[in-house]
C-alpha cells in the first residue's frame, strides 16, 4: 500500500507519531541532498529532481563543478507551510584557482519545494545571490540588495566595502541579467566607472511586471576584484509586516 503522506492525510486525522515520521522522512530528503552535494554525486541528485529539470540541472551543475570541485554544501529545510510546501535553503562555500589567482565563492538559494516518497516533485526559486572575491585575503563587503521588491518601485543595490577605503581607488559597475543569461551562467562584460564613497551604490527600478530581476555587480579595489549576483523577485504585493 502507498504511503503518500501529504497535508491532506494529516488533516484528516493522522497521529502525532506518523506526522513525525512525515518530518522525519522530509529532513532526510535534505541529508541525502547533502551528502551527494558533498560527494560530487550529480547524478544521483539529479534522480531526486522533477524528470524535466534534472538534464538541465546537471549541465550547469558539471560547469560549476569543473571550477570548484572542492565546494561544499549545506542544505535545510524549515517547517511546512499551510499548503504542505516547505521551504528549502541551500549554500555553498568553494575556493577556485583561475588565470594565477585565488576566488572564493559563497553563495545561497531559497527554493520553495514539495516532497512525496522521498523526492523533490515540485520545486520554485525564489532567492539567489552569489559572492566571488579574489585575491589573498577576501575583501570584506556587504551584499545589500531586497530579496523582493514591488512592480514598478525603485529600490537600491549596493556592494559596501566594511572598511575605510584611505587612499584606495575603486571601480565598479553593475548590468541587468536576462533570463538566458542566468540560465547558461554567461559572465558579462560589466562597464567600470570610478566609485566614491565606500562601495557601489545604485538606484535601479523594478519591471512594471511581476517576476524577477537579476543583478550581476563587480567591485574592483587594490586588494582584489569582487563579483557578485542577485536575483530579486518582483511581486504586486509584499507580506504584511514588510518595509
Amino acid at each position: 500500500m502507498s504511503r503518500r503522506l501529504g497535508l491532506a492525510a494529516a488533516l484528516l486525522g493522522l497521529g502525532l507519531s506518523s506526522l513525525v515520521e512525515v518530518a522525519r522522512a522530509a529532513d532526510g530528503v535534505a541529508v541525502r541532498l547533502q551528502a551527494l552535494l558533498n560527494a560530487g554525486d550529480l547524478a544521483g541528485v539529479a534522480a531526486l529532481m522533477p524528470e524535466a529539470e534534472a538534464d538541465p540541472w546537471q549541465l550547469r551543475a558539471r560547469r560549476f563543478q569543473e571550477e570548484f570541485p572542492e565546494a561544499r554544501w549545506t542544505v535545510r529545510l524549515e517547517q511546512p507551510g499551510a499548503d504542505g510546501r516547505r521551504l528549502m535553503r541551500v549554500d555553498v562555500r568553494g575556493v577556485a584557482a583561475m588565470q594565477g589567482l585565488r576566488y572564493r565563492l559563497e553563495a545561497s538559494q531559497s527554493l520553495q519545494v514539495r516532497l512525496q516518497d522521498g523526492r523533490l516533485t515540485e520545486q520554485r526559486l525564489l532567492n539567489e545571490q552569489s559572492l566571488l572575491r579574489s585575491g589573498e585575503r577576501a575583501l570584506p563587503v556587504t551584499l545589500v540588495i531586497p530579496d523582493q521588491v514591488l512592480t514598478g518601485s525603485r529600490y537600491d543595490v549596493e556592494l559596501i566595502v566594511n572598511r575605510p577605503l584611505g587612499d584606495a581607488v575603486v571601480a565598479g559597475g553593475l548590468l541587468p541579467l536576462t533570463p538566458d543569461q542566468v540560465r547558461d551562467q554567461v559572465r558579462p562584460n560589466l562597464p567600470l566607472a570610478p566609485l566614491g564613497g565606500g562601495g557601489l551604490f545604485k538606484s535601479v527600478q523594478a519591471p512594471l511586471r511581476p517576476g524577477a530581476q537579476t543583478w550581476a555587480l563587480m567591485l574592483v579595489h587594490p586588494e582584489g576584484v569582487v563579483t557578485a549576483t542577485k536575483r530579486v523577485r518582483v511581486v504586486n504585493a509584499l507580506p504584511a509586516g514588510t518595509i
